[in-house]
């Protein structure tokens, strides 16, 4: 077991006296292992594991409560030696000692106090620290598998670490002293203790009726508000459509109906906390005038002594305190309780991705077989029974109709989702079990919805990672925005704003073209990349794709219009989520240029082999 001092030394990266732990940079050595186990451990709870490496500290914390809840009792103790010592005795020396002794121990008290408060507030930015980043990647798989626990996440993470700096938790550590307290009263005159004792039973009894009375209200509520802020975050991240089609009013008018529902829960959850509240600071203090009734009878009986009195009083006090701080700080404790379910439920989850090894970078070939894939709700499956195969340098182009599930074939070649059968391979690894940063190293995507960072140009092209600028300018210029990048203000270093809001849809598409083909990914997959190019984009769009294929990347395409197709090897033609045709790029041509008869749809050709 460590000392306060050292833990306290341990998370603030200061060395202790003992020497016991080097500086070793920014972050302490315990911060640095714990990230990484926090990021990489997948085989338990990891907020369970956070916590339980959070052991010393807390530790540390309830040896400091101890120490403080006993100094408590210095100013009983004081009251109760002037009233029945140095009064009497007419003492100025004794009292002289005494008020020495006390204002050392309430100074050391105070000290304890705060060294307390820093551990946990240290503990609580030490625990946000430890799994923000595990629980970023949570909420981006969230993402994927369409669940919206996702900024909320981190704001429950941020509810836990503000909790462990408020006042409210430090009732948690004094409460257990509370039938010391009691006790020491009851050692004074067992009518004294009595009354005491029934005393904290009834605040005791209020504690829970506020409980029983308000969680359920502050769980709707709560509930309530996350669905608010996700209406919100919706209508925001479509301020264009919103705003474009009038549909403020209306949206606003959905938020604000859930927004007034949780609203009067908290409310009313509030309104009987503060009835309850008043009822326990009037009870509190009835107690203290009945404990000071009482003990004036027992001396009026020559029972007791006039300190006694005092310090019965003050001791009785102190034992109560924690029970009403935790009644004032109720809403706070549970809504960091909840978090913490929410929170330990999160990490129950099974990673998205499996843990795998990095794999060196892959050639490009890319073999389907046999793909059936459904959507997590779906009732039918959205791919069925897609196979092909590509060489590296070869470039694929798929075609169909809307619907017909070309999007969704894209994700499943990037890894993005899992097939229900079948698999895809590149280079023989299955790409949803290969190592993320890894495999994002030899890939490049570019989705149908262009999405850049807040950052800048440079940034966004390099994957938001530092980088040598010349990587980023070979990206830039095979894209063919190298000279538009350089006519915005800053020319690379310009900030694009909120989703490149700077930005036209053509120059995001060309950008996020560059951040496709940075560094010349093994294998490139383009959702409809032209959708929003002009003739100049367009022409800008078909050299890159043939430059990477003269360097042997592997390249799939989504494509609606036909200026693209001669940069094609093969088709793929989907239609309602199965092969149409498939084969090379003359052949598939061939057959869908035919002319069919009225009513009757061509024979299904499927063209299998590896075409040059």
């Amino acid at each position: 077991m460590i000392s306060p001092r050292c833990f306290i030394c341990r998370i603030t990266n200061k060395v202790p006296p003992c020497g016991t732990l080097p500086r070793q940079g920014p972050l302490p050595t315990l911060f640095s292992n714990g990230l990484l186990t926090a990021v990489v451990s997948d085989t338990h709870n990891q907020l369970s594991d956070v916590l339980y490496r959070c052991r010393e500290g807390l530790i540390a914390v309830g040896m400091l409560s101890m120490a403080v809840n006993l100094l408590v009792l210095t100013v009983s103790v004081y009251m109760l030696q002037v009233y029945d010592r140095v009064l009497p005795g007419r003492s100025i020396e004794t009292l002289i000692y005494l008020t020495l002794i006390a204002g050392g121990a309430l100074a050391a008290m105070a000290a304890l106090d705060v060294m307390r408060s820093r551990i946990l507030v240290r503990l609580g930015v030490w625990i946000d620290r430890m799994l923000s980043p595990a629980l970023f990647g949570r909420a981006v798989e969230n993402t994927l598998r369409g669940l919206p626990y996702r900024t909320e996440a981190l704001r429950d993470l941020a509810t836990i670490r503000t909790y462990l700096g408020a006042p409210g938790i430090m009732a948690l550590f004094d409460m257990p002293w509370m039938p010391i307290y009691l006790a020491l009263v009851f050692l004074l005159h067992p009518l004294l203790g009595l009354l005491a004792f029934g005393g904290a039973a009834a605040i005791i009894t209020l504690a829970l009726a506020n409980h029983a009375l308000t969680s359920e209200n502050l769980k709707r509520a709560n509930a309530a508000s996350t669905k608010s802020y996700q209406r919100a975050e919706i209508a925001f991240r479509n301020a264009e459509v919103v705003d474009g089609m009038g549909m403020t009013s209306a949206l606003t008018q959905r938020w604000d109906d859930i927004n007034t529902y949780a609203l009067g829960l908290q409310e009313k959850a509030s309104d009987t906390a503060g009835l309850i509240n008043a009822c326990t600071k009037s009870l509190r203090m009835f107690l203290q005038i009945a404990v000071l009734g009482m003990g004036a009878w027992l001396v009026l009986r020559q029972e007791l002594s006039p300190g006694a009195i005092v310090a019965a009083s003050l001791i009785m006090s102190k034992a109560l305190a924690p029970v009403e701080q935790a009644i004032a700080s109720w809403k706070m404790t549970m809504g960091a309780r909840d978090a913490w379910k929410r929170l330990s439920a999160q990490f129950q989850l099974p990673p998205w991705h499996p843990p795998s090894m990095p794999l060196p970078r892959p050639q490009g070939s890319l073999l389907i077989e046999n793909v059936i894939y459904a959507p997590p709700g779906a009732r039918k499956p959205v791919l069925r029974g897609i196979s092909l195969s590509l060489i590296p340098g070869q470039a694929l182009g798929i075609i169909g109709p809307s619907a017909a599930g070309k999007s969704t074939l894209a994700k499943l070649i990037v890894g993005l989702a899992q097939p229900q059968h079948g698999s895809i391979r590149l280079d023989g690894a299955d790409v949803f079990a290969w190592n993320r940063d890894n495999f994002g190293r030899y890939v490049g995507y570019l989705p149908q919805d262009v999405e850049l960072f807040r950052g800048t140009v440079r940034e966004n092209i390099a994957r938001m990672d530092d980088s040598e600028p010349v990587h980023v300018i070979d990206a830039a210029r095979r894209a063919g925005v190298h000279n538009m990048i350089l006519q915005l203000p800053q020319g690379y270093d310009t900030e694009i704003g909120e989703q490149g809001l700077i930005l036209s849809g053509g120059q995001r598409q060309r950008i996020g073209l560059a951040r496709a083909i940075y560094r010349r990914p093994s294998l490139l997959v383009l959702d409809e990349p032209n959708s929003s190019l002009d003739a100049v984009g367009e022409l800008a769009l078909s050299q890159a794709i043939a430059d990477m294929k003269a360097g042997g990347s592997t390249i799939v395409m989504i494509a609606h219009r036909p200026t693209l197709l001669a940069q094609f090897d093969q088709i793929l033609a989907l239609q309602e989520g199965q092969v149409q045709l498939f084969g090379p790029r003359e052949v598939v041509l061939g057959q869908l240029s035919r002319p069919r008869n009225t009513g009757i749809r061509p024979p299904v050709r499927l063209v299998r082999g590896n075409a040059q």
